[in-house]
This record gives structure tokens, sequence and C-alpha cells, in this order.
């Protein structure tokens, strides 16, 4: 799952008070409190054992040895941690459940006529596999699809923007952009029932016929030989090393029965949901984001089927200038699917999967995951996706007070100063005021996602996002164990996975 943080929405100084770029930062990662670094969960291990010693000792010396011993060895694979964060307990944890989980054929997936799966479908495999996906319209009666996951209840409506980019614009542009969209971020904890948001940029390569409908469908039949042969020369030439860049943003609505309301159903969502589009689509133009409009039923299906096959690319987008592929959601799927250990083979293609185990320290500029956004040749298709979770206002207050009591009391533990924990209890402190004056919390992870269409393509597109991610100074971990579930969480489905954990999150946080 992606490492989740949280950041806080602040108001910046005047422009003219400026006297160079404008920096963002002030996010903090979630931290437990506990003794050297154990943790809540460790800390109460230790604090137990140590009762259960002194008690022992009341009956035998070498029983309260023994307990001694085993509480240390319990501890142990809690203090050992890696470069992500990650202790032993919850390596090994993950070791034995994709073990098995493969003993049991768990990560191997088939569907259509001969597949696995009920109905000779291609349903979409793992998290996703109860969703199912209608049509609704919205309160200015655009058409939008609504994906729906029954085991948590969860709706999700997808808008597709048109991003304007930053090429050209002025530095006052883009940091008015910037301002919009940590307005339009801190607005989401005031969404009822909004439970996430995801923000996925796709890069994929241009096969050109979007511009070769364009040129055949206004060009001039009496115009010049000359002009006729250069514009079909550009129609050939153009897309060759040329992609496309889609940015999509899913929002996921709880049906869960609320204070005073019934538990709702899709259709009841269907309304509720329409009724709020059109301002969260609206409020998006000015991020930079430019025109968002919702995805129909046909258009996400569509969109997920080239995922998991990007061979049908070339064949989706054809359809689509003729009228429309015909893509069902039980036809979404892949037909053949397996997870390994470190990476996801699905139909005709390999893809890895990272997730963010630390944002950037410090201060960064707007431009921070420019790299990490472009295309790269290296990699077919490439997925990079931000995942929030707003806090409302009642549990942000307790968040920030936590975060700030939780680092003053590790900076008290150490016998000499730390510099790191020294900083982290004034950004702890100035998030709660910030938070105090009105300013918003979010938590927030990112996964990243390069397919490729060969077996040996596989690490030279792990290499080249190691290259591009260290321009972004974002630490990237590779999701060992959860290729499959991570892929999915990629994608724009509104897929929020800690409501997907059999562990509470709580439990991890705690760890």
């Amino acid at each position: 799952m992606p490492w989740a943080t949280r950041r806080t929405a602040r108001d910046q100084v005047a422009a003219s008070e400026i006297s160079g770029p404008r920096t963002y930062g002030n996010w903090r990662k979630p931290t437990s409190p506990g003794i050297h670094g154990l943790g809540m969960a460790g800390t109460m291990v230790l604090l137990g054992g140590m009762v259960l010693v002194v008690i022992s000792m009341l009956i035998s010396t070498w029983l309260a040895l023994g307990f001694a011993v085993a509480v240390g060895l319990s501890l142990v694979p809690l203090l050992l941690r890696d470069a992500h964060g990650r202790n032993g307990l919850q390596r090994f944890t993950a070791r034995v459940a994709f073990r098995n989980g493969r003993k049991t054929g768990k990560n191997v997936y088939r569907s259509g006529p001969l597949g696995r799966t009920e109905y000779g479908t291609c349903q979409l495999p793992g998290l996703a596999a109860q969703s199912t996906l209608t049509e609704a319209v919205d309160a200015h009666g655009r058409p939008f699809a609504l994906l729906s996951i029954p085991s948590v209840n969860h709706h999700t409506a997808v808008l597709q923007c048109d991003a304007d980019g930053a090429s050209l614009v002025d530095t006052e542009q883009v940091d008015t952009w910037v301002a919009y969209w940590g307005q339009w971020l801190a607005a989401l904890a005031y969404e009822p029932n909004l439970v996430g948001c995801s923000v996925t940029i796709e890069s994929a390569p241009d096969p050109g016929i979007r511009l070769e409908r364009e040129v055949s469908g206004n060009i001039d039949p009496q115009a010049p030989d000359l002009a006729q042969t250069v514009l079909r020369e550009v129609v050939q030439t153009y897309p060759a090393g040329s992609a496309t860049l889609t940015t999509r943003v899913a929002l996921t609505y709880s049906g869960a029965a609320a204070p005073g309301q019934k538990r709702r159903d899709a259709e009841g969502m269907a309304a509720e949901i329409g009724l709020r589009l059109p301002g969260l689509s609206s409020n998006l133009s000015m991020t930079g984001a430019g025109p968002a409009t919702p995805m129909t039923a046909s258009g996400l299906a569509e969109a997920v089927r080239v995922a998991y096959d990007p061979s049908v690319a070339v064949l989706v987008e054809e359809a689509r200038s003729s009228g429309g592929s015909g893509i069902t959601w039980d036809e979404a799927g892949p037909i053949a699917a397996e997870e390994s250990w470190d990476h996801y083979r699905h139909d005709g293609a390999f893809s890895i999967t990272w997730s963010m185990s630390e944002a950037p320290r410090g201060e960064v500029f707007s431009s921070v995951l420019t790299s990490l956004l472009l295309p790269h040749p290296d990699i077919s298709r490439k997925r990079v996706t931000m995942l929030y979770r707003p806090h409302d206002p009642a549990s942000a207050a307790r968040v920030v007070e936590r975060d700030r009591k939780d680092a003053l009391f590790k900076a008290q533990q150490a016998k000499v100063e730390n510099a790191r924990d020294s900083v982290a209890v004034r950004a702890a402190e100035q998030a709660a005021r910030e938070e105090a004056t009105g300013a918003g919390v979010i938590r927030f992870g990112m996964l990243v996602t390069a397919t490729v269409t060969q077996r040996d393509e596989l690490e030279r597109a792990a290499a080249a996002i190691s290259n591009i991610s260290a321009p972004a100074r974002v630490a990237l971990r590779r999701v060992y164990g959860s290729q499959a579930s991570a892929f999915a969480a990629g994608l724009p489905l509104g897929i929020v996975l800690p409501h997907h954990l059999r562990v509470p999150q709580a439990v991890r946080d705690a760890m």
C-alpha cells in the first residue's frame, strides 16, 4: 500500500513580497509514539512484558528470565527497519501471505469462456472483482459512469481533464494554479461522505489516429498538391516518438449509513454525486487541469481494458473514431493475469508498481514531479497516481495536535538534541497553528506503475523509474507481494486501499 503522509494547506505570502521562486512543503509522515522507535504497539508489548516479568519473579527467577528472553526476542523484528521504514514483522508477514496465496493459486487469474470466473466474462481481478458499472446523469445533464464496489459500499465518479501544461507559462500563473489546487483539495474535507480522491496521469505512445482523423476531416480537396502532400506526410511522421498524456480524477464516496441517514445503494449515490459533480469539475478548471468532464461508462471501460492489455490501444482508438468500441464492464478485465513477487503479468504485458515511502524532504518547487510525469522511451505506458484522503475539520484538529505531542515526545527522549527531531517539532507546531486558522489536512500517497510488452524489458523500466524519481526527490519502494492490488489501485477506479486491508490501518500506524 502507498505510504501516507499528512499535508497542511497553508496560506502563502503575497506574490509582491516574494523575492524568489515560491516553494512548498511542511508535510509530515504519520508517526506513532513509542520508546526508542518501537511505536505504540511495540511499547505496549514492552510494558506488558515487563509487568509479566515482575510478576513471574515472585514465582521463579528462571521463569522470569524465560519471559524476559521471550519478550526481547519478540521485539527484535520491530526494531529492525529497512531503508523505507518497514520493520521485520511487516516484511515477514508479507512474504508469508504471498507464499500462502501462491500455494492456493490466488495469484493466478483466468477469465473468459474457458476461464475460472463465472458467467464466462472478463471481469476485473482482485480488489475490483465485485465492482459494477452503471451510468447516471449529473445536474448539468452530462452522463457519467458510477463505479460501485459492494464489499465496502464505495461509489466512484471519474473526471477526465485536458491539462494545460506548464510550458511557456508565467511563474505567477503556475503559482495561481497551485494555490487553487490547494484550495480544491482543502474543500474536499467538506464533501459529505467523501472517503478518497485519486489523480492519475498516464503517458502512452500516440498512435496518431486522432491526428489523422482531424486532418482528413478538414483537408480541402481543392488545396494545392504540395499542401496536401505536406499534411499527409505530417500525419505519417508526427506520431513517431510522440506520446499522449491523460489526466483523470476519481472521487470516491461512501454509501454507509450516517447519523440520521440510511444506508444508500448505487441509485441513491448516483443522485447525490450527480448534484456535486458540476461544482467539483468547474473548480478544477481553475487549477490548470483544463476542462473537466465526467467519463462515461464506455470511456471508463475502454481505459481499463487498454491498461490491462495495451495491445488493443490502437483498435480501441480506431473504434472510437467510428462510433465507439462497445466494450462493456464485463469485458474490461484481462483474459489471464499472474502475480509474481516483484511484478505483474496481465495478458500480453508486464508491469511493476512502486509506492512512495518518503516524500521530498524540505521545500520543493511546483515543478518537482515533472521528470516523473513525462513519458520515457524505455517504458511503454506509465501511470503516476496521487492518492488523497482528506480529514474532516473535527478529526484534522485531533490529528495535528497528536502529531505535535508525538514530535515533542520523540524529541524529549534523546539525551542530545537531534537536528531532525527539532525540525519535526517546528513543523508540527506550524501545522497545528495553520490548522487552527482554517487550513485543511489531508493524507496523501503515490503509486507509480510502469508497463512494458516484453519480460526482458522489466529491469530496464525499473532502472528508468529509478533515474526519473531522483530529480523528483521521491523515495519509491517496489510493492513486493502486492503487485496486483497496487496495479488496480493505480487505475482511475477510486479504490481506497485502507478500506480493503485485513489489518486495520490504525494497527499498521501503531507499528
